[in-house]
């Protein structure tokens, strides 16, 4: 395999990893919501997990789009 193929190929599996935190957060969001909604008094209790949590899936996404980078750029 030609190496700026091989360089192209990595690099768009690492972006992969942005969706899946998209998709984490989207999933995160959706839970809080959904427990939210049968317990609204538990609700406030639970809002710095819920941003403990975002932040820690949206770091994976960051780390994921810099890997992209430089493994494009290498």
């Amino acid at each position: 395999m030609d190496p700026q193929a091989a360089k192209y190929i990595g690099a768009g599996l690492a972006t992969l990893g942005m969706i899946g935190a998209g998709v984490g957060v989207g999933n995160i969001f959706a839970s809080f919501l959904s427990g939210a909604l049968r317990n609204p008094s538990a609700a406030a209790s639970q809002i710095g997990n819920l941003f403990v949590g975002a932040a820690l899936a949206e770091a994976l996404g960051i780390l994921a789009f810099v890997l992209g980078i430089l493994i494009f750029s290498a």
